[in-house]
């Protein structure tokens, strides 16, 4: 089978939109992420699959980093500008890409948050798996740093963000 024909098969399969980022110590690290799975509540588990040779997996994978941790922003409808920056080849630092965007860091991760989300999450990795070109990385969520109470979320839709 190709995987070209795979890819546009897939993109029929319309995917709630996250921004991953991470702190490592030398710098503010994000990507765009639609491939993201609630797993369990008890005890809280969900899963962001990466591009395995990207800098954000490279980063999840060192063991040197603080506990591992990191955020998921599950974006909102208006963040489609957002989630077009940190998807773009040969980004500039997350805190570059946040620079115009209220944001915090988060207590628990140390990850950069943008405010206007529909919910954030902070996670510790409990288990990275190589699947192909991905890796997969299993968290636990460690906090939940806020819950809007409104707003629709982000959706991808072959290569798209359609307008709900």
């Amino acid at each position: 089978m190709a995987s070209v024909q795979l890819a546009t098969a897939l993109s029929a399969w319309a995917a709630g939109v996250t921004l991953v980022t991470i702190a490592d110590g030398r710098d503010d690290v994000g990507t765009t992420v639609s491939a993201f799975c609630p797993v369990s509540l008890d005890p809280p588990l969900v899963l962001v699959s990466l591009i395995a040779d990207s800098y954000p997996a490279e980063v999840l994978s060192r063991p040197s980093l603080p506990a591992q941790r990191f955020a998921v922003t599950l974006l909102s409808a208006s963040q489609k500008m957002l989630a077009g920056r940190f998807s773009a080849a040969g980004r500039p630092s997350a805190r570059l890409l946040l620079d115009d965007v209220p944001h915090v860091r988060g207590a628990g991760s140390g990850a950069l948050i943008p405010s206007a989300g529909l919910a954030a999450l902070e996670c510790s990795v409990a288990r990275r798996v190589p699947a192909g070109d991905h890796l997969l990385v299993l968290s636990e969520v460690v906090s939940v740093s806020y819950v809007s109470q409104a707003g629709d979320p982000l959706i991808r839709f072959r290569g798209r963000y359609p307008v709900l």
